[in-house]
């Protein structure tokens, strides 16, 4: 078979490339590089073909998926701080993007798009944990342009007969996740510690999260594409709720150095406490997250003070 992945060069999306080489498939890649990284693919760069373009970009889309089985859709504007600094690429990204692609895989007849979509349109959680009929009511833009796309992919399931999956991911980490001011915890306390600064909590630290290992993650999202039940909605996490305080005292635990925490104001569109069901996935598609995480922290550890140096 041979797949497309759109920001196969991105954190999540290599890590589904080399599941899918892994699983003997042809694969051909899009990204603009803006935040994605080609060394994210060095060691399969002769494997793959890749193509450099933005998804928002409808000349794009005139003959990339035409030979392409099943599409991956990970290319993205990511996080919810980014998205209230900058709304309008965020929807031209998350939303105008996605329709472009959905309007190329009805044209060129794809026979399945698997599209990532996120825990941030939930919002604040009225019940833990959170399941897939749980209300939807997000709290940021970035929140509503995901809602609306995997909308968009139901619509044109139901109108135009094409298979459609939306993952909605919870917190993911893993090795390759780099430093980034605009939101991943994991990545920005790191790299505090290897600077000996303070940690950054906003609020009391006792917010919780789904923290789910990208290789778990990758291998979900691959099963979905393959399996011939999987289709629409579905969360992907880790079905464990950990306390920021908890993921501090693990990381200090796992690396060995001493955090000082320093507590803050909560931000504008973040969520009290996130828990994922995972119930329907692994009804589905065989779902079951393989990676603890104080094994997946040691491991992302590694690469990261190796990425560093």
């Amino acid at each position: 078979m041979r797949a497309l992945v759109t920001g196969g060069a991105g954190f999540i999306g290599s890590h589904v490339v080399r599941e899918l080489l892994h699983k003997g498939h042809e694969v051909v890649v899009i990204d603009d590089l803006s935040t994605g990284f080609m060394e994210n693919l060095a060691s399969v760069q002769e494997e793959i073909r890749f193509i450099q373009g933005s998804i928002d970009d409808p000349d794009l889309w005139r003959t990339s998926p035409s030979d392409c089985q099943v599409i991956y859709h990970l290319a993205a504007s990511v996080g919810n701080q980014r998205s209230i600094l900058d709304p309008v690429n965020d929807a031209s990204v998350n939303l105008v993007g996605t329709l472009h692609l959905l309007n190329a895989a009805r044209t060129h007849r794809t026979e399945k798009v698997v599209m990532a979509s996120s825990a941030g349109i939930f919002g604040e959680p009225v019940r833990l944990p959170v399941d897939e009929g749980h209300p939807k009511n997000p709290d940021s833009p970035y929140g509503v342009t995901k809602l609306a796309a995997e909308q968009m992919a139901l619509v044109y399931s139901r109108l135009f007969g094409l298979s459609t999956v939306a993952l909605r991911y919870f917190n993911v980490y893993g090795t390759l996740q780099r430093y980034d001011a605009y939101g991943n915890v994991i990545p920005i306390f790191a790299q505090q510690m290897i600077r000996r600064q303070p940690l950054t909590i906003y609020g009391d630290g006792h917010q919780t999260r789904d923290f789910v290992n990208v290789v778990d993650v990758a291998r979900a999202t691959v099963a979905a594409g393959m399996s011939k039940h999987a289709s629409g909605v579905y969360n992907i996490g880790s079905g464990m709720a950990t306390t920021l305080n908890q993921l501090v005292a693990t990381m200090q635990e796992v690396t060995g150095i001493p955090v000082n925490v320093r507590y803050d104001v909560p931000r504008r569109g973040d969520v009290r406490h996130s828990l994922a069901s995972i119930a329907w996935a692994s009804r589905d598609f065989d779902y079951t997250p393989s990676l603890g995480l104080p094994e997946g922290l040691e491991e992302y550890f590694d690469w990261f003070m190796g990425w560093v140096s």
